[in-house]
């Protein structure tokens, strides 16, 4: 027999967790099912509602949909008719020819396809116009609902459909993975992979067919044997190939899937075949091995039913591997484990997911050729302490995703090139800076950066401290991302910019008028023209001498201090309680100022007068924070303007802020532990909102 298997993959792959539900009202499935068959009638998604907004965001049907229940389109609609096969999956109006390929090689592996299709629902008893299906989504799966209402045009489903007309899985589940991309119109154009690892979890590998191994058959025979799901296409060099027919039939820029695989005696030699289908339903290989070719004549009938060969227009066909590596240009393969398809031997793999954000102006630092912000990026520490059992490395392959980019095409987004990059680790225990990337070459990265949802790479590495870095190829571009490591043996990972860590000085003693040095006097000359009779400085005193004496000050761009920051200055330096700045408290916050002021200078690269904000977190550690990275995002939203620069009044009132959080945390801290139930991150995160 080919390798057309029902049966899942290797036993050991672990079954994922139980899907969340994603319905608004907060209930499951069953809950809206029975809720609808207490209340007598169908479910209605209101989440998906069946007008224009759930077919397209950029422009208008160019036909009258009716959106239509299967039983008003047929007599006697069936979920499932026959079991499900791949040709229940035929193509209609949408450009979603990856998706389809996609659940074309789902139909293959039994295990996996009840996951992503549950079998509790049907149209016969407890029918409730609701059905529901189930997708990986950055090391989750999510239980999507939908309402049995499809788009159609002349009682006809206008997009995917099966071969029989009383069969409906295929297409309430291309309305359910549409809802969960935001819309139909968010289905156009894709990676056949990116579908596979949506029904899967899996792990993706992509074959270039010109420079595959030599045993690539055996790969990908083995690849169908695991349960894997296998597409493949054929490269287009610009948009007017987009399905462009080629003299042997086939669609260049289209998605197949793989479907089967077997050798057979052909003329006393073993040939070696590959299966094949358009998710069209049609529209064929016609070159040698094709349905109605000569060579067929020359197999027996019992060989060609062995093979289930058959001469329909079905849009599957068979043809020698040697033509289909001369023909498809790339492979991509899903396996449920990442196991490589290279080797005999099945392993236990550990995984480990981080989750994450390029956030403009603070983690956005695009890739090494960037050398002044790459070293902003987010790092991952990671710790290989085992080597391979009879090995003399440690494996891993390292799979990092771009989220939710589909989703966001309706607001202009567009897939980010991205890639990664592995570093040895000094021994340090925080966010390496610039000059380690400057002086230090990776140990290993991912093959190329490209503008895919997901890129993963497998590398052996000596046991040891790593830096991984994720990161866009350009700086300043925004997405969140998810990393998986897989690892034979347990790999330790650590975020390394997920701690707090404040170190303030204790404030100075106050000096006896005695000791006074002459430069000492001289302020004291200037606090008490500034403070007046009273003798102490009120915010409003402040202000002004701030304001008087920063606008002189050169190198540095400042506009103004308000009145409230001059009140959160003297909250910060105020340990009488009344709200004003007596002579030693406004000594110790002008020495401060002083040291801000040369810090500010000394990170102000370009001598632009103002800080750039991927320095920051640099001159914040240098003032003795060390943020965590959604803390320095929160400060760069907040302080930094347009072009990602901060001036020296932003930076000081920046370090007020933090360090009036900071001692206020610490006070409460000591006085009373349990009054406190936050960390600092947390605490200073809250105030810097308020």
């Amino acid at each position: 027999m080919p390798y057309l298997y029902r049966a899942p993959g290797p036993q050991g792959h672990p079954a994922p967790r139980d899907a969340r539900s994603t319905h608004s009202s907060g209930q499951s499935f069953e809950q809206l099912r029975q809720e609808c068959l207490r209340k007598g009638v169908l479910f209605e998604d209101a989440d998906f509602p069946a007008n224009s907004s759930s077919l397209f965001y950029s422009e208008r049907p160019q036909i009258p949909f009716v959106w239509k229940r299967p039983g008003e389109i047929v007599k006697n609609p069936e979920f499932i008719l026959g079991g499900a096969t791949r040709t229940d999956i035929c193509q209609g109006e949408l450009g979603d020819c990856w998706l389809l390929a996609a659940i074309a090689s789902l139909t293959l592996n039994e295990k996996a396809l009840a996951r992503v299709v549950p079998l509790d629902q049907s149209f016969g008893p407890g029918y409730a116009g609701i059905f529901h299906f189930q997708f990986w989504q950055h090391s989750e799966w999510l239980d999507v609902v939908v309402d049995d209402r499809l788009p159609t045009f002349r009682d006809r489903l206008i997009f995917l459909h099966s071969a029989d007309h009383n069969e409906f899985w295929s297409a309430l589940l291309e309305k359910a993975y549409a809802k969960l991309n935001g819309s139909y119109e968010a289905l156009k154009g894709g990676s056949v992979i990116e579908a596979m690892e949506d029904f899967t979890g899996g792990v993706a590998e992509t074959f270039a067919t010109k420079e595959a191994p030599e045993n690539f058959y055996e790969i990908l025979e083995k690849a169908l044997k695991r349960g894997s799901l296998v597409g493949c296409s054929i490269d287009i060099r610009n948009s007017a190939e987009s399905e462009a027919r080629t003299p042997f039939g086939l669609i260049k820029g289209h998605a197949y899937t793989v479907t089967g695989i077997d050798r057979l005696n052909f003329r006393g030699q073993k040939t070696k075949l590959i299966r094949v289908r358009n998710p069209w339903g049609q529209v064929e290989w016609n070159g040698p091995w094709s349905d109605s070719s000569a060579e067929w004549r020359a197999v027996s009938p019992a060989e060609q039913q062995r093979l289930r060969h058959t001469a329909l227009d079905d849009g599957e066909f068979w043809m020698a591997f040697s033509d289909f590596k001369a023909h498809f240009d790339k492979v991509e393969v899903c396996n449920l484990t990442p196991d490589a398809l290279e080797e005999d031997a099945l392993h236990k793999w550990e995984v480990t997911v981080h989750q994450g954000s390029w956030v403009r102006g603070s983690t956005a630092g695009g890739c090494r050729n960037f050398l002044d912000t790459f070293w902003t990026n987010p790092q991952i520490k990671l710790s290989l302490t085992e080597k391979d059992d009879g090995q003399d490395g440690c494996t891993l392959l390292v799979a990092l995703m771009q989220k939710d980019r589909r989703k966001l095409k309706r607001f202009g987004a567009n897939v980010l090139t991205i890639g990664y990059a592995i570093y040895q680790c000094p021994g340090k225990e925080e966010h390496l800076n610039k000059d380690f990337f400057r002086y230090h070459a990776s140990q290993a990265r991912s093959k190329t950066f490209v503008n895919l949802r997901e890129v993963s790479d497998r590398f052996k590495l000596p046991p040891g401290q790593y830096i991984l870095i994720p990161s866009t190829f350009e700086p300043h571009q925004e997405a969140d991302f998810c990393v998986r490591i897989f690892s034979e043996k347990k790999a330790i990972t650590q975020d390394l910019d997920g701690d707090v860590n404040v170190e303030l000085p204790e404030p100075p003693r106050p000096t006896p008028r005695s000791q006074e040095t002459e430069e000492h006097q001289q302020f004291r000359a200037l606090f008490e023209r500034v403070a007046g009779e009273d003798m102490e400085v009120t915010a409003e005193e402040l202000r002004h001498v701030l304001n008087a004496e920063l606008r002189k000050k050169k190198g540095i761009r400042f506009k103004q201090l308000s009145l409230v920051s001059c009140k959160n200055i003297i909250s910060l330096m105020d340990t009488s309680g009344n709200g004003k700045l007596e002579f030693d408290e406004f000594k110790v916050f002008w020495d401060k100022l002083k040291a801000w002021t040369d810090l500010f200078l000394q990170f102000d690269a370009d001598r632009s007068g103002t800080m750039s904000s991927y320095e920051l977190r640099t001159a914040l550690k240098a003032a003795g924070f060390q943020l965590s990275r959604p803390l320095l995002q929160l400060i760069v939203l907040r302080y930094a303007d347009e072009d990602l620069q901060l001036g020296f009044d932003e930076f000081l009132i920046c370090l007020v802020r933090l360090e009036n959080a900071s001692r206020v945390f610490q006070a409460l801290s000591a006085k009373n532990k349990d009054f406190i139930r936050l960390n600092i991150n947390e605490f200073i995160t809250l105030t810097m909102n308020i």
